[in-house]
């Protein structure tokens, strides 16, 4: 008999099969008892019919608890009218009986959730979740795959930091040497352009900031890519072909998903490129139209990129800004404006991707790292790669759990990573 998978129940129409899984919930009426079951593919409704069943197993399921592990035998049937698929039970056995579930249906506070994470994981919301999460990791991969990027694992302890150390976690490990929990593998990625042109990585990073928005975590996962031979606005054509990639992916893959979510999909349908660009000079003098307080040599808070997309249905690039605000890594134009991009989502999500054209000159980014009073000594390895074959290159990074949160309409990220690590939260 072929595996049976609540995903693949349209190939095994009329045939008996066996699922293995739980019972995410549980209704009797009168001599029928519907089990809504989850195999971790899917769910199913199983049917249970006291006249069709031995009195030993009718009992059995009327003894269930929701989350009970179960091995359940029977036919599958397509819905008289929907299309969906729904198992006729005729047998069962009881793999573990699980206790009184603690996440029932009434309304729970956000700490009690979270305190139990490790249970409210299975909730219908949060599976699809994270199965939506996966599709934008995949998609991410298959992207930068064809696009001929390579992934490159950069370290997570560092000497140094891409832009200071004052939001980074410290490590008392290296004796004298100090060491740091990694902000991003941007620095290591753009030495491996040089034998590799596109690179790539995807792990987890940390900022160390006393923040409690709805917007940032402590732990997180990024990911950077970095280009050789790519100056600003090609930079800008990949973010903007990668995320119309994925949104068009997470649309194709995951349409059960978005329906338990209850997502709006049609501010996602209009998501295609080219995006808006202005510069941060015109994002300022639209904003102080709009009410902001922003000063012409501010960056943007959250509820000014919440207020700058209010009338627009795609994410928009705020470009071209003050260097003064940027990190010193960044190359300039012409007129002393970092060449650098803010990918804002719509909808009140917020910066989705960082990205900019590198200083590829050696003077030029040894005076940045003067100005910014970062030890020379520490980046002199970083400086060495302005004068080994030096080439204008640019890169960007994508915070992951915010994209996944603007795509399910999930306005909290700590739903959005298995685990959540914040300020005032390190468990489960």
């Amino acid at each position: 008999m072929k595996e049976f998978r609540t995903d693949k129940a349209q190939d095994f129409i009329d045939q008996k099969v066996t699922l293995k899984g739980w019972v995410a919930n549980f209704r009797s009426s009168g001599k029928i008892s519907f089990l809504q079951l989850r195999d971790g593919y899917g769910y199913i409704q199983g049917i249970a019919s006291e006249n069709d069943l031995e009195k030993a197993v009718w009992d059995k399921i009327q003894g269930l608890s929701v989350e009970s592990s179960v091995i359940v035998q029977g036919t599958i049937s397509k819905h008289p009218k929907k299309e969906e698929y729904e198992l006729q039970v005729s047998a069962l056995e009881i793999v573990q009986l699980a206790a009184e579930y603690p996440i029932g249906k009434k309304e729970h506070g956000p700490d009690f959730l979270l305190d139990n994470r490790h249970l409210w994981l299975r909730s219908s919301k949060q599976v699809a979740i994270q199965k939506i999460r996966n599709t934008i990791i995949n998609a991410i991969y298959e992207f930068l795959n064809k696009d001929g990027f390579i992934k490159i694992d950069s370290p997570i302890l560092t000497p140094n930091a891409c832009e200071g150390t004052t939001e980074l976690f410290e490590i008392d490990y290296f004796k004298e040497r100090k060491a740091y929990l990694s902000q991003s593998g941007q620095l290591y990625l753009e030495a491996a352009i040089m034998a590799h042109s596109k690179v790539f990585d995807f792990g987890p990073v940390f900022r160390a900031e006393k923040s409690k928005t709805r917007r940032h975590l402590t732990e997180f996962w990024m990911m950077d890519a970095e280009m050789a031979w790519v100056e600003h606005e090609d930079n800008l054509k990949v973010q903007e072909e990668l995320i119309s990639f994925i949104v068009a992916k997470v649309l194709e893959i995951n349409q059960t998903e978005l329906n338990i979510l209850e997502r709006d999909q049609e501010p996602l349908k209009k998501i295609k490129a080219p995006f808006v660009r202005m510069t941060h000079a015109e994002a300022v003098t639209k904003l102080q139209k709009l009410g902001s307080d922003i000063k012409e040599h501010d960056d943007l808070g959250g509820d000014d990129e919440t207020l700058l997309t209010s009338d627009v249905e795609a994410p928009v690039f705020v470009i071209h800004w003050p260097a003064e605000i940027k990190a010193f890594y960044m190359k300039r134009n012409d007129q002393g404006l970092a060449l650098c991009d803010d990918l804002i989502a719509p909808e009140g999500f917020g910066e989705i991707i960082g990205g900019s054209q590198r200083e590829d000159d050696y003077d030029e980014l040894l005076k940045r790292i003067k100005e910014h009073k970062l030890p020379v000594d520490q980046f002199q390895w970083y400086l060495d790669l302005r004068q080994y074959g030096s080439v204008p290159h640019s890169g960007f990074g994508i915070g992951l759990e915010r994209l996944v949160g603007w795509l399910c309409g999930i306005k909290h990220v700590r739903e959005t990573i298995p685990f959540p690590r914040m300020i005032n939260r390190l468990n489960p």
